[in-house]
């Protein structure tokens, strides 16, 4: 399998002086198509960090990115807008769901950036919904469901439009046992029909038993990597 993601040396220094925080100091992955990953590690350790940089959210202050045979780093703004768009589905911790939308609209909402036929988003997105427990609550606004449901809205958005790599930060924080399970037998079952492949950031020890490669951080330094 080809490596699609590839970090070299990189270092992320937030503040300055004294007070300067090292989130990254000179990690360096390959990640290969369709591999199942969790970046592990405490608080602080920089796995937030590193998987905002390989989704081209922030900039690291040395090394490169590299994501199948593309320097992310040297896209400019509107650029990297528009390879986010076709190439990444992103799960962040805060859900980021637009308020006035519902939970049917919010996972469309790439999909229509992209010119994806009605026909293919709602089948695509009845479907998903469906498999996260959803079915019912297409047309409730994020503020009329409860954590653990925008949660699983967010994944849905990320997944829907088919994205090459899924980049999860804490996707499963808001859930119990039974949606934790069914959420993670859908991306797998993603990752091995459609070959996506997930990167996850996370302390759920739930989501590090089902990947096949745990990366371990601690103080901005992998101090382990484990291919299973």
């Amino acid at each position: 399998m080809k490596t699609v993601i590839e970090t070299n040396k990189l270092h992320k220094i937030f503040g300055k002086g004294e007070l300067a925080v090292h989130a990254l100091n000179d990690v360096s992955i390959q990640i290969k198509e369709g591999e199942f990953t969790a970046l592990v590690g405490p608080s602080g350790s920089g796995k937030t960090t590193l998987l905002n940089l390989i989704g081209g959210l922030d900039q690291a202050n040395e090394g490169t990115i590299t994501l199948n045979s593309c320097d992310i780093n040297t896209l400019k703004k509107k650029e990297m807008t528009e390879f986010r768009q076709k190439n990444i589905g992103f799960v962040f911790q805060a859900y980021n769901l637009i308020p006035v939308l519902s939970a049917y609209e919010n996972a469309e909402f790439i999909m229509l950036l992209q010119g994806i036929s009605e026909k293919i988003r709602k089948k695509r997105i009845y479907k998903l919904l469906k498999a996260v427990g959803l079915e019912g609550k297409e047309n409730n606004k994020p503020g009329e469901l409860s954590g653990g449901q925008q949660q699983r809205v967010a994944v849905v958005r990320a997944l829907a439009a088919k994205p090459a790599y899924i980049l999860a930060d804490e996707p499963t924080a808001n859930l119990d046992s039974k949606s934790t399970n069914d959420l993670l037998d859908l991306m797998y079952q993603l990752n091995q029909e459609e070959h996506m492949t997930f990167v996850f950031a996370t302390h759920d020890q739930r989501v590090i038993d089902r990947a096949k490669r745990v990366i371990y951080l601690e103080d901005g330094k992998i101090i382990k990597d484990e291919i299973r």
